[in-house]
């Protein structure tokens, strides 16, 4: 391994994203608005590390995986937090992770035929305004229901609650859709496993299998 990989700009952003989430989760719940204020700058960073890796021509197969395994280490612990079901979402995230990137780190980019919502999620690498409303619904709304629930929204931040709920209702909107994508993604991976073992099976199984 080439030891300068960890040292790209991109890279010192990721690890600058995950003291802001180890930060922000040691506030939890004594201050709920500097949570918010460290975790909303770790989704900030999010965006920027992508942006530095092409700009800078430092993308690498590390920093891919690096960047969402931050992502799923933050959602996975604040849905952990805010819900006693939450570790399903979080289990969900990490296994799709592993679906995904079984693929290789341009799993984006796969040209694994797919079905057509989730090419049109996944389009110009999720810059359309469906791949945009997919990726606020995973990313914000987590945030916006813990905003909710500690009142930051409504005593810090004045929002009527007609706003606050049309908010989660937006958001679920998008997670419900991004939902879709993942569960495709987790049934693509296992054909591909079961497709694999027949493959590997003894040619009288395969025959009996096929009913010959």
């Amino acid at each position: 391994m080439a030891l300068k990989v960890l040292f790209y700009v991109p890279n010192i952003i990721g690890y600058i994203r995950l003291a802001l989430v180890v930060g922000a989760f040691s506030c939890y719940s004594s201050n709920a608005v500097l949570f918010l204020i460290l975790y909303s700058a770790n989704v900030i960073l999010d965006g920027i590390d992508g942006w530095a890796a092409r700009k800078l021509n430092q993308a690498s197969a590390f920093g891919a995986w690096f960047d969402v395994v931050i992502d799923n280490f933050g959602r996975g612990f604040l849905w952990s937090r805010l819900y006693k079901w939450g570790y399903v979402v979080a289990a969900l995230e990490w296994t799709v992770f592993v679906c995904t990137h079984s693929l290789g780190a341009d799993w984006k980019a796969s040209s694994v035929k797919t079905p057509y919502i989730v090419q049109k999620v996944m389009e110009k690498n999720f810059k359309t305004l469906l791949g945009t409303f997919t990726i606020l619904g995973l990313h914000i709304l987590p945030i916006w229901l813990y905003a909710h629930y500690t009142k930051v929204l409504g005593l810090t931040l004045r929002l009527h609650r007609s706003i606050q709920y049309a908010g989660i209702a937006f958001f679920s909107a998008g997670r419900a859709v991004c939902l879709s994508v993942e569960l495709y993604f987790l049934w693509a991976h296992i054909k591909f496993l079961t497709r694999d073992d027949a493959m590997k099976a003894p040619p009288r199984q395969r025959q009996k299998k096929d009913g010959t």
